[in-house]
């Protein structure tokens, strides 16, 4: 029997939902208490989920809490972060670990040095999807992998977030940022670390309208690249080229294809759990569907559409899954899968591609880390209830 972790969630917003509906899942997990900067906010969330709303700096103190779970906007989650580890706290926050390389780099020394957990969203590479994908790849069923696409692209945030000036501001907005960490993160995990970056940007709309919630219609001012176009040279010598843009009404191209010496597949949305994998190894064959629907992080289980509008009623989402599975790794003493190195190394790719894009010029990835292993089935039974 798992031990169960309490955790205390930091940020009542738009998301935190998802991990509530985590415990349903998952063994080894219970929010207890809440804190939001807004108390307003943790008051109202406390309430719908029957625990306590404490203020920030209580619920940081507090010695009942052993996860933080840290779900604040981007530009807060290193501040949030670096005062869970300093109280002596493991952290699980959502994506990115923090807008700026210098500021995750902190966050992994402290946490190495306090010989405490960091973990980090996303957590959907986790899933039936690309785990399956991962599967086939490591199988050698493509051959050499050579080249490859992939892209994000739709009209943007406005569109579902009831709060989505963060993701235009200055520092901490535009898609590299909000989207790059589930198809980096994907990519790092079958294809092995990044070295190397270039690209260019394209300015988009200037004013965006919020389409949902209390501010619905009012506009607001965009005041970051809104689309970046790059090239990612892996370490193995694969090559994607990487869209990622804001400014897109709709397109039918997949979420991520790769090319190799004995086929080609398209990988699965990776900001979510399930979805099949396609194979093509010849040309004019047909291509092979490998479902993902059977599978422990890949079956369908939301079946109404949640308060998230850009949650799908006919997808798996188990987000939470790699806060639970830090917590067993914690219990266990083993490496977390969705660990600060990884997370320290997407990032590095993040702040490189916005780099690489605005300048013009290419730019070295900093840091390196193990490419994850395959989240074995053995191993997720042991989380889930």
């Amino acid at each position: 029997m798992n031990k169960v972790y309490k955790v205390g969630l930091i940020g009542c917003g738009h998301i935190s939902e998802t991990y509530f509906r985590a415990e349903k899942y998952f063994n080894n997990i219970k929010i207890i208490k809440c804190a939001d900067i807004n108390h307003t906010n943790a008051i109202k969330c406390a309430k719908a989920y029957k625990i306590k709303a404490l203020s920030v700096k209580d619920l940081l103190k507090d010695q009942e809490i052993e996860i933080i779970l840290n779900l604040t906007i981007p530009k807060a989650h290193y501040q949030v972060a670096k005062q869970s580890l300093l109280h002596g706290k493991h952290v699980y926050s959502e994506k990115p670990m923090a807008i700026n390389f210098k500021d995750g780099l902190d966050l992994v020394k402290i946490a190495n040095k306090k010989k405490l957990y960091i973990g980090n969203a996303p957590d959907t590479f986790l899933g039936g999807g690309i785990q399956k994908s991962k599967e086939l790849v490591e199988k050698n069923i493509l051959g050499k992998i050579s080249l490859g696409n992939a892209i994000f692209a739709f009209p943007g945030v406005q569109s579902y977030h009831p709060n989505p000036e963060p993701w235009f501001a200055k520092k901490e907005g535009g898609p590299v940022i909000d989207m790059g960490p589930y198809y980096l993160t994907a990519l790092v995990n079958l294809l092995g670390p990044a070295k190397k970056v270039t690209g260019s940007i394209m300015e988009g709309v200037k004013r965006r309208i919020i389409g949902i919630g209390p501010k619905k219609n009012k506009t607001f001012k965009v005041e970051c690249p809104t689309t970046y176009l790059s090239t990612i040279q892996f370490e193995n010598g694969t090559i994607i080229r990487l869209t990622l843009s804001f400014d897109v009404i709709a397109h039918q191209r997949n979420h991520i294809e790769l090319y190799g010496s004995k086929g080609s597949m398209i990988v699965p949305d990776p900001n979510m759990f399930g979805g099949s994998v396609y194979v093509c190894n010849k040309l004019g064959d047909p291509w092979k569907e490998y479902k993902t629907n059977k599978m422990h992080l890949g079956k369908i289980n939301i079946r109404s559409q949640s308060s998230r509008a850009n949650e799908s009623p006919t997808n798996a989402n188990y987000r939470g899954a790699g806060l639970a599975e830090m917590a067993y790794s914690i219990e266990n003493k083993k490496i977390n899968k969705c660990n600060g190195e990884l997370s320290l190394h997407v990032l590095d790719i993040i702040q490189s591609t916005m780099n690489a894009c605005k300048t013009n010029k290419p730019q070295i990835i900093k840091t390196t880390c193990k490419k994850p292993s395959l989240f074995l089935t053995k191993d997720i039974k042991k989380i889930l209830k």
